[in-house]
């Protein structure tokens, strides 16, 4: 126990830097994101019966007169797209999703003047949660405001449910249960069901069936809100042209040929779609396929002077529909609406009289300009955001239609039709107004941001270069800093302005201890020189013939890049040939040096005038024939993973791979057989590969609890798997005796896999190592005249192996210590292990391998069965880096330089981080919220989830799984080169007497501190080139934050690299410490088994 915990103290300074670090990155991430995605001010005032909308009236009740309408039913079917509305009697072979709606169509035509069907836009995000706010409150949501989707919370803004009730009006819902949780106890009767399960596509809508024809049959409700959700679920999961999307429409036509003949005179319906969605039945971005719904309008009394005339809207804005509802109803409209009334549903002021308690266009437009202005007063005297150039203009408007209009009815005048159209030219003023300037901005928090991000760089990238000087000083001076600022910038706001914003004490935090890092790091440039060391002086590190070289000139590039819209929507390809482009680099590199090939015969080096190489022809060629096999694999791997990239919307005719289409999508039998059999091949690969190789360099030998993991638990892990894809894939209605099993098997089989990777990840942690010992034969049983133990295993392995995977320094100290003891102690018998160790040259690699290996199957588990063979290529690209890298090492040992420390050059990080990048979209994913694969949430809980916290950490790991792989094997980076040694090749540093073996791993413990400082410069250079994607994208965002393409492309990217750095860096976090923890382990091992041995 001492010494695990003497072990853990020497780690912690690593850590506590790496942390650090982390921590800098992420307060810069949270200030620049708080200014940049602030929610808008939301006016917390009520409309109220009392307001004086009409001119020359005094405050009165305004909701005593006689509404148009006394009754209102709103269907909301979830994402009824414009293009599921329209019937073409043309067409003699529709689609899925065509002409099952006829009954829209069939009312239009048959009653002009009681119904209208218009196309319904939604402003983005085209979310339900958003959506359901807009079309209640009348207002403009913001970009942030799409995390909260899942998150619902009450609506607080004065909204059209807080209105109906106010005037005494009985509201009935039934449905989505999203509304429940905005509206509390607002309802007079509330039915709700679970909506997130998208796998579900019939309770909602069979629970709304149950109660909707008898609530319409009995007399205790006015306005009856139903929402159903079987569309959208059915576009979540198979998809808008699909078999199950024809029924589900067809359903719905049903329901609303029944409403229509259950309704009465008074009643109006309005059926409706909140958002439209993709061709892949996505949603939640700006596309014209997610924002534009349908919304049909029917009354069994007339309405509408005759057919749609063509003054009539093209389409119908969603926040429109809140004025008009509520006029129609006779309720007040909402205090923060921005929308305009849809007067086709008014009568002009000369048929008033034709509808009787109606108002006329004119003024249920001016009530709407009034109610509008006094919206805008308000605002615009919280906010101080509207520009006064703007807000001046729109007060002159309003106060020349307001003259024109009082003065029309004082005189008993017709209003005239240019009154008309300067009222709704004045609405659409506000609204468009509105809608620009509240993307608002904090410009002193987004320059903290940019300031603490661009510092946190520079430290990563110092701390990279000057890594051993620096983790030496490390101590409590930056916490110690970082809390006196904090606490001053606290007590002077407390002094200042009476309260503490957090966000300026973390600010002062950062800043104070970067300004300290780096005066460190200044000042370490002259022990660096006093002490000799071979570390980069302090102005070397920026010069350009530095930064220049292609391993820096590359991020430095593709960060540059960020700030076109243009590369942020081909990035998955783009990212694919840098990789490809910086792999060719190496051998390249190492040709133009004169290292790819075996030297030339030189006869001053056969004279001996001259030192020779380290390496013989023959493993000169042999290295260069792996690296080149491995380079093709990598080439091989990358155009392959082409086939998986999903596609955006502005890339115009692309389309997405099948491969990210779940099985049960797939209605080609032999298809999917062919999906299945591919999937299952990959995963059965993928557990080969990793057993092979631990198998290679005997780390399956020994009986531990890591060796139990991957020779028990990693294929169980993928027969579950592949199990679960089986039970996924069937069809509904293919077994219906077995509906119960196979559901049990929907629940089972990925919890099953749950808990199989839990324990595997537990194993691996509680017992690292894969050495195997044997046990050592008594004195008694040896002659003397016996020869020498000779490396033999007890199972399986070659002689060969047996050579290459021993360490032969360790055993001739084990042997030698044996050997003192035999002759002290005579026939004593005692409980040291042998001298026979195999895995010990692999021993920090295998956990690690195997940690990675068991992840990669729980992140493919969230993903669609198809992304199996993405995962495989995955692995097979990581493999042909790592040995790319190992290679290159080997053959750079020609020069015959110092080695240097255990130090890994920046080619290979950079190729591992760009690699992560070229995944993420190799695995279906792309920086759009649409793209999210929601469905993750749902493995191993088909019923959907009481809170939010665990399916957003599953969609989290499906959407970063690319990520959290390669910063969690990040160190293996390290341990590579090492792996694949040549011997002699680093025969500087050879321990023991013969110094042509090759030991591997075990040479890090020869340096303690070199070790410890070349992981801490790998981890910085890693997090430094994740950073600098960060602030890049938060550049871009910055400087284009007026362009025109902001919040469809800068502003999902910069939330997505924010959130892959911060993914990232725990991962990582997450691979050093099983790094340091395997030392710890490796510590003990070594004294138990020889106590001088051990550090």
């Amino acid at each position: 126990m001492n010494l695990f915990f003497m072990k853990l103290m020497k780690g912690l300074p690593l850590l506590s830097l790496l942390l650090w670090m982390c921590a800098v990155y992420f307060v810069g991430i949270y200030l620049f994101v708080g200014g940049f995605l602030l929610v808008r001010l939301e006016v917390n005032r009520t409309s109220t019966c009392r307001d004086a909308l009409q001119p020359g009236e005094e405050p009165g009740d305004f909701c005593r007169g006689r509404p148009r309408f006394r009754r209102a039913v709103l269907l909301i079917i979830d994402a009824l797209k414009m293009d599921f509305a329209r019937f073409d009697p043309n067409n003699t072979t529709p689609r899925p999703y065509e002409n099952k709606l006829p009954v829209l169509e069939e009312t239009v035509s048959a009653k002009p003047s009681h119904s209208r069907l218009y196309p319904f836009r939604a402003d983005p995000p085209t979310t339900t949660m958003q959506r359901i706010k807009g079309f209640t409150t009348g207002s403009l949501p913001t970009f942030v405001d799409v995390g909260n989707n899942f998150a619902s919370s009450a609506i607080l803004e004065d909204n059209l449910i807080h209105q109906l009730g106010q005037v005494g009006k009985r509201v009935v819902f039934m449905g989505d249960d999203t509304w429940e949780n905005l509206f509390p106890k607002k309802f007079y009767r509330s039915l709700p069901f679970p909506s997130f399960n998208v796998k579900d596509l019939h309770t909602v809508d069979n629970g709304i069936l149950q109660h909707l024809y008898t609530t319409m049959v009995g007399d205790e409700w006015d306005v009856l809100v139903a929402h159903f959700l079987g569309v959208d679920h059915c576009g979540h999961r198979f998809g808008p042209d699909h078999p199950a999307m024809a029924d589900k429409l067809t359903q719905m036509d049903g329901v609303i040929r029944s409403v229509i003949n259950r309704l009465q005179n008074d009643t109006l319906l309005v059926v409706m779609g909140d958002h439209g969605m993709t061709d892949t039945g996505d949603h939640g971005g700006e596309s014209q396929k997610e924002t534009d719904a349908a919304i049909f309008i029917y009354s069994p009394s007339p309405m509408f002077p005759g057919p749609p005339s063509q003054g009539e809207p093209d389409v119908v804005p969603q926040t429109d529909l809140v004025p008009t509802l509520a006029l129609l109803l006779g309720t007040p409209i909402p205090y923060s609406s921005v929308g305009q009334v849809l007067l086709p549903l008014f009568p002009p002021h000369g048929q008033k009289q034709a509808a009787a308690g109606s108002l006329s266009q004119q003024e249920a437009l001016w009530i709407n300009a009034k109610q509008v202005n006094r919206f805008l007063e308000t605002y615009s005297s919280m906010a101080k955001d509207i520009p006064p150039e703007s807000l001046a203009q729109l007060k002159d408007q309003f106060s020349r239609v307001s003259s024109e209009y009082l003065s029309t009815v004082a005189e008993g005048r017709s209003p005239s039709s240019e009154l008309t159209a300067s009222l709704r030219a004045y609405l659409t003023s506000v609204r468009d107004t509105c809608r620009v300037t509240w993307a608002r901005f904090n410009p002193f928090k987004m320059a903290a941001g940019l300031c603490i991000l661009m510092f946190a760089c520079l430290m990563c990238f110092f701390l990279s270069e000057l890594s051993l000087v620096l983790l030496r000083e490390s101590g409590m001076a930056p916490v110690v800093v970082a809390l006196a600022a904090g606490v001053f910038t606290a007590g002077g706001q407390l002094l200042a302005q009476g309260y503490v914003e957090v966000a300026w004490c973390l600010a002062s935090a950062a800043l104070s201890t970067e300004v300290l890092f780096l005066w460190k790091a200044h000042r370490s440039r002259t022990a660096v020189a006093k002490n000799g060391s071979n570390a980069p002086k302090w102005a070397s590190l920026l010069t350009p013939s530095y930064l220049l070289t292609p391993p820096l000139l590359v991020p430095l590039l593709r960060c540059a890049s960020l700030l076109s819209d243009s590369y942020v929507i081909a990035e998955g390809r783009v990212v694919t040939f840098l990789v490809l482009s910086l792999a060719l680099y190496v051998p390249i590199h190492l040709n133009w040096d004169g290292l790819l090939l075996p030297p030339s015969h030189d006869p001053l080096k056969a004279a001996g005038l001259l030192p020779s190489s380290a390496l013989s022809p023959s493993v000169v060629r042999k290295e260069s024939s792996t690296l080149l096999a491995c380079l093709g694999v990598l080439v091989g791997s990358l155009y392959l993973s082409l086939s998986f990239h999903g596609c955006r919307e502005e890339q115009g005719s692309c389309q997405p791979s099948p491969f990210l289409s779940p099985l049960s999508r797939l209605q080609n039998s032999q298809m999917k057989n062919l999906h299945y059999i591919l999937s299952v091949f990959s995963l059965g690969l993928w557990t080969s590969l990793l057993r092979r190789c631990l198998r290679h360099y005997g780390n399956l030998n020994s009986s531990g609890a890591t060796v139990f993991a991957a020779r028990w638990i990693l294929p169980l892990l993928s027969v579950c798997l592949g199990l679960h894809w089986a039970v996924s894939a069937t069809p509904e209605d293919s077994f219906r005796n077995l509906a119960e099993l196979i559901s049990l098997a929907q629940l089972a089989l990925p919890r099953a896999a749950f808990c199989l990777l839990g324990l595997g990840l537990f194993l691996i942690w509680l017992d690292p190592l894969t050495v195997f010992m044997k046990a050592r034969a008594s004195a008694s049983a040896r002659g003397s005249s016996l020869p020498p133990p000779r490396y033999r295993a007890s199972t399986g392995i070659s002689p060969q192996a047996e050579l290459r995977h021993l360490i032969p320094q360790i055993y001739q100290q084990m042997r030698r210590s044996l050997d003192d003891g035999e002759l002290s102690g005579g026939n004593e018998v005692d409980n040291r292990p042998a001298v026979e160790a195999y895995g010990l040259g692999t021993v920090y690699s295998a956990p690690l391998l195997l940690f990675c290996g068991l992840l990669g199957l729980g992140l493919l588990l969230l993903h669609p069965e198809g992304m199996a063979l993405s995962f495989l290529l995955l692995l097979l690209e990581m493999g042909a880096l790592l040995h790319i890298h190992a290679s290159s090492t080997n053959l750079s040992s020609l020069h015959g330089a110092p080695p240097g420390g255990f130090n890994v050059p920046w080619t290979p990080v950079v190729l591992w981080s760009l690699a992560a990048t070229q995944f993420f979209h190799a695995t279906g994913h792309l920086p759009t919220f649409p793209s999210i694969q929601w469905g993750a949430a749902f493995v191993g809980f088909p019923d959907g989830h009481t809170g939010t916290i665990l399916p957003a950490s599953l969609v989290t790991l499906n959407t970063f799984a690319s990520q959290i792989l390669f910063a969690v094997a990040c160190p293996l980076l390290l341990f590579w080169p090492l792996v694949c040694e040549v011997r002699g090749s680093r025969s500087g540093r050879a321990c023991g007497d013969e110094g042509e073996d090759a030991v591997m791993e075990i040479r890090l413990r020869e340096s303690p501190q070199q070790f410890s400082s070349a992981l801490l410069q790998l981890s910085a250079r890693y997090l430094f080139i994740q950073g600098a994607q960060v602030f890049a994208s938060v550049c871009a965002a910055a400087i284009l934050r007026r362009h025109l393409m902001v919040w469809k492309v800068f502003a999902p990217k910069l939330m997505f690299e924010a959130s892959a750095f911060l993914v990232s860096s725990v991962s990582l976090l997450i691979g050093v410490t099983l790094v340091l923890r395997v030392d710890v382990a490796v510590s003990r091992w070594f004294k138990r088994l020889v106590p001088d041995a051990s550090r």
